[in-house]
């Protein structure tokens, strides 16, 4: 059989949709300055969807500096891996910042956050290692223990009680392989929105022999006092023994590090395979990464008007009887029942006859009958943005009860 037969017939779980989502429900594109309010199909919209957290993307500090670093240097400088011909102290001065910020020995760059942290997995764990992994994980982290050729166990998510059991079976396992136990969770997930319970699991250190590794992919620059994150957040930043944070969120950018202790970091430094066989970071990401770090340290206010807008959001609609789950951060999913064609009728409203852009997550993300409308406050949005999003959102709710979303097909787009 032709290898490119199967494809015709089994589009996988997403790619099935592409007929009739490409270009609207998938690969939209959103279109003008990157803010609040942008053009979708030559439409304002009121935009609920992008993990610009702080504001930074389109800061005039934050464009002057890329513009200029992007100017004096190019893309393309500089040249070559890190380990061979593209390290720079410009590079290392970066990983030193960041390493304080999140209060950890040393830091290593990654050029993209979704292969730094499975390549760094994959360095980290050999054939004698157990990893136990959150059921929640992200897809990095997954791709991550897909290279780990030993054993691994999975933990309903943020079940502490079935964390030890899982702990207690790779104990006895490492016994036998003379191996080690690493631990991967999340400091905020992503699509839910909770915290993993990183202070719980760090204490079980004192019964337990493992490492702890944390994708807080979506705490860096939005927990804690500081925004150094959930661990911060929970007071047990000490506990992370290796701590992944991405510049693609908070950061308004692209990259990402991994911080821990000096050995631990030099030893990633010179095994993440996505790192030492890839060019280095362009001068003016690191540079950019340098200034948002900066006004991240300095200035607090983007933090507090995004909790400002978050809390706003997040209380308003459970006043209003929405379901928002087990949020503690600021993503806010929104609960609905329904299939996928009241989904997709509902985004169809949204965007078309009430300008509100915001993502939809259906089964198998979430369950059969879920529908999961996902909102990202950031510090761009205004407190009269939250008012008009909860005024809609109680429309489509009535909507959705009277059954006007009920079809079988999606509506035109």
């Amino acid at each position: 059989m032709d290898i490119f037969d199967k494809l015709k017939v089994n589009r996988g779980p997403l790619g099935q949709y592409s007929q009739v989502s490409h270009g609207y429900f998938t690969f939209p594109k959103l279109e003008g300055e990157i803010s609040n309010r942008m053009k979708f199909r030559d439409k304002d919209v009121l935009v609920w969807s992008l993990n610009n957290y702080l504001g930074l993307a389109n800061h005039p500090e934050i464009r002057k500096v890329d513009a200029e670093s992007a100017k004096d240097y190019g893309l393309g400088n500089p040249m070559g891996a890190r380990i061979m011909s593209g390290n720079t102290s410009m590079h290392e001065k970066l990983e030193s910042e960041l390493a304080d910020y999140v209060h950890k020995e040393d830091a290593i760059l990654l050029n993209y956050g979704y292969q730094g942290c499975a390549s760094s997995i994959d360095a980290l764990l050999d054939r004698n290692d157990v990893v136990v992994y959150d059921s929640e994980s992200h897809a990095c982290i997954m791709d991550g223990m897909r290279m780990h050729q030993g054993k691994r166990f999975v933990f309903p998510h943020n079940d502490i009680e079935s964390l030890k059991v899982r702990l207690e079976r790779a104990s006895k396992l490492v016994e036998k392989t003379n191996g080690g136990i690493l631990v991967i969770t999340e400091g905020v997930f992503g699509m839910a929105g909770d915290q993993g319970k990183i202070k719980e699991i760090v204490e079980l250190k004192e019964q337990y022999d493992f490492r702890l590794f944390v994708d807080d992919a979506h705490g860096i620059g939005v927990m804690g006092e500081t925004g150094a994150g959930a661990g911060e957040a929970q007071g047990c930043q000490d506990g992370i023994d290796v701590y992944f944070g991405t510049f693609a969120k908070s950061f308004a950018s692209i990259g990402a590090f991994i911080a821990g202790n000096e050995d631990v970091v030099d030893y990633l430094r010179y095994n993440t395979r996505s790192q030492i066989f890839a060019k280095s970071l362009p001068y003016p990401i690191v540079v950019g990464a340098l200034k948002r770090l900066q006004m991240m340290r300095e200035d607090p206010s983007h933090r507090e008007k995004l909790w400002e807008i978050a809390n706003a959001l997040q209380s308003g609609l459970r006043e209003k009887g929405f379901n928002l789950g087990r949020t503690n951060s600021p993503v806010t999913p929104v609960f609905l029942e329904g299939g996928e064609f009241e989904a997709a009728n509902i985004i169809f409203d949204l965007r078309e006859n009430h300008g509100i852009f915001c993502s939809m997550v259906i089964y198998p993300v979430v369950p059969k009958g879920v529908i999961m409308l996902r909102l990202i406050p950031t510090a761009m949005h205004e407190l009269d943005d939250v008012k008009y999003t909860i005024e809609i959102f109680e429309k489509v709710k009535q909507k959705l009860n009277n059954k006007e979303y009920a079809t079988d097909k999606v509506m035109k787009v």
